[in-house]
């Protein structure tokens, strides 16, 4: 297995993975938000991890001018969780950017925490009022 930085060649069977996942993936594969996201993937800071020329897992995140790394998507395949694969991409990324904080925007919070890795604060979605 190897942890490398996304390309294109890689973004067919990323996409394959993601369907597996089913419909909590679906904001990014189906077919009206598959055109951004593969635009998103392109500008982000992404990382895969392939074996045998499939992605079986990815990372996605972006910096920000050194005041963070923010990381919003991790999935490993389920065929390969446990093997300590979305531990190797996180560590790709604090690797790649010694100097900065890493934070993760995160849904799954057992996750983390099974990590050790410290919560800090939460998230909230600010929505601007209806006008009448």
């Amino acid at each position: 297995m190897e942890i490398k930085k996304y390309s294109l060649l890689e973004e067919e069977s990323l996409f394959d993975l993601l369907k597996r996942e089913g419909k909590e993936w679906h904001c990014y594969w189906g077919k009206e938000s598959a055109k951004n996201y593969k635009r998103v993937l392109q500008t982000s800071v992404t990382y895969v991890a392939v074996e045998n020329d499939k992605v079986c897992g990815y990372i996605r995140c972006r910096e920000d001018d050194g005041f963070g790394v923010y990381i919003f998507d991790l999935l490993v395949d389920k065929k390969h969780r446990k093997k300590g694969i979305g531990k190797l991409l996180m560590e790709e990324v604090c690797k790649d950017y010694p100097m900065q904080v890493c934070y993760v925007m995160s849904d799954n919070d057992y996750y983390y925490i099974k990590q050790n890795y410290k919560k800090e604060g939460s998230i909230f979605i600010v929505t601007p009022p209806k006008s009448n």
